[in-house]
């Protein structure tokens, strides 16, 4: 957006966002810049605008956020500017000769002013100086570094991102000491300005997939960035699909890796959580502990994901149709168990099923959002009480609680949290349409399942790549995972610039 008038009819200034700022020059005097901040910050509390005098000099104005910036540096800042011995007062010297802070930016526009100091910085104003000086003392309380909560492992890292931007981007380079890891920086959102830093390994990742990710961050236009999830959203290639294009994780070793195979990585300012792209179908039964692991335990687990993928999408909906339309397929000692154990039941299995799953869901629901102390108590304790109860009453059968209580257990073995969030979605269809048709039913959902993934892409890379197209190089670390000394080179379908990973 552009601003049309910078001033109102009486003199005060007319804006609706930083970026309208944009040409609005830092002016030469104290006393009009701090006219214009006060102006800027009108009842903003949190806001410091002291004016002060360097000794046998000019006047000076200091700007910052209260809570953003650490007390004491700001304290040394103005003792040496209290201090001053002679010497040059022009805004370049000050900086050079004067200042104990290590990271000072200079600026002509109020647009960049305001976004530094918005974010922690403390904003410098000199009279007679046509420009402003941004001194990186950015502090305040903030979470410490902890492990994540959503990916812990038994073997690996402890170390998870909080939400302190440049605490992640120090995380990610404390893995990949090189010079070749790249942290381009962006702002987004109109009214939030939220920092937004893109890492890669330049030499490694596809220029044109670094191209795309950079593409698809301008072209957003909205007030405000929250959370990486905002950007998650509007930057993946099919909006309406249940499955998940980009990949969020707390652990840096993570994002770590993933840029050394050539992918790009998203950190965004006040969320623990960053974006990976491209992400595919695959890294669904990925975990960082695999890597960490023997080849054998970790190719091991990952079958085990795979069958409980299975289960956790399919089990109700094959007991349905079984027990519905195929009931020769059971074997008959077990068959009159199951007819035994659902002769009092009212309702068909399809109903049974439904009533287990939606109960199953909400425990799951109420025991995310409840205090961790009772959570997880009610979670288990629930399940357990709804389930006797319910086949106690004659609602539901024994053998559909042992049903959902696999495919619940089965769901939480995937490592990715949102992976699993569509395979609960996609289980409700599946069940209703073996109720109806049986075994094919489940045959038609699979079918259609598979033909969306096999459509759908992250960021132009086939979401079920290196399957479909076939690239029997990359297929030592899909299912199964080769040993390091086997795992050479980089994914081809990533189109990395340099594919040796080994020599």
């Amino acid at each position: 957006m552009r601003i049309r008038s910078t001033a109102k009819g009486d003199g005060r200034l007319d804006y609706n966002a930083i970026s309208q700022l944009e040409h609005l020059r830092i002016e030469n005097t104290v006393k009009a810049n701090r006219k214009l901040l006060e102006e800027l910050f009108e009842n903003s509390s949190d806001i410091v605008i002291r004016e002060f005098q360097i000794e046998h000099g000019p006047k000076a104005l200091i700007c910052f956020v209260d809570g953003m910036v650490t007390s004491s540096m700001v304290d040394d800042a103005l003792q040496a500017l209290m201090v001053f011995e002679g010497g040059a007062f022009t805004v370049d010297a000050i900086c050079e000769q004067t200042l104990p802070v290590g990271q000072t930016l200079q600026v002509q526009f109020y647009s960049e002013l305001l976004v530094n100091v918005l974010s922690g910085d403390c904003g410098l104003f000199v009279e007679g100086g046509k420009t402003a000086v941004c001194l990186g003392l950015r502090g305040g309380e903030r979470r410490s570094i902890t492990e994540p909560e959503t990916e812990t492992v038994v073997r690996g890292p402890r170390e998870g991102f909080n939400e302190r931007l440049r605490t992640n981007t120090a995380l990610v380079r404390s893995r990949i000491k090189s010079p070749r890891l790249k942290m381009k920086p962006f702002v987004i959102g109109t009214e939030t300005n939220t920092n937004v830093v893109v890492t890669y390994m330049a030499g490694i990742a596809n220029p044109k997939l670094v191209e795309e990710v950079e593409r698809r961050l301008n072209a957003i236009e909205i007030d405000g960035i929250l959370e990486s999830g905002y950007i998650e959203e509007l930057i993946q290639d099919q909006v309406m699909s249940p499955f998940p294009q980009i990949q969020n994780t707390e652990r840096p070793d993570t994002v770590a890796a993933a840029v050394l195979e050539g992918r790009v990585a998203i950190l965004v300012d006040g969320t623990p959580f960053a974006l990976v792209a491209p992400f595919g179908f695959w890294q669904w039964l990925h975990a960082s502990e695999d890597y960490y692991e023997r080849f054998i335990v970790a190719t091991l687990t990952r079958m085990l994901r795979m069958v409980c993928l299975f289960l956790a999408l399919m089990a109700p909906a094959i007991y349905i149709a079984v027990s519905t339309y195929h009931p020769e397929m059971i074997p008959t000692n077990l068959l009159l168990s199951i007819a035994a154990s659902r002769e009092s039941i009212p309702f068909p299995a399809v109903v049974e099923a439904l009533i287990m799953e939606l109960s199953f869901e909400a425990l799951r629901e109420a025991g995310v959002r409840l205090p961790k102390t009772v959570g997880q108590a009610v979670s288990i304790l629930g399940a357990l009480v709804v389930g006797q109860a319910a086949v106690q009453a004659g609602i539901v059968s024994a053998a559909m609680v042992i049903v959902v209580s696999i495919t619940g257990i089965a769901s939480f073995t995937l490592p990715r949290y949102n992976a699993a969030i569509a395979i609960r979605l996609l289980r409700f269809p599946l069940m209703l349409l073996a109720s109806i048709f049986g075994l094919l039913g489940i045959i038609l959902g699979v079918v259609a399942i598979v033909s969306h993934l096999s459509k759908i892409t992250s960021f132009g890379i086939p979401y079920v790549a290196p399957a479909s197209p076939i690239s029997a190089s990359d297929w030592k670390d899909v299912l199964f995972r080769a040993p390091w000394s086997k795992m050479k080179r980089r994914p081809a379908y990533l189109y990395p610039q340099d594919r040796t990973r080994q020599k």
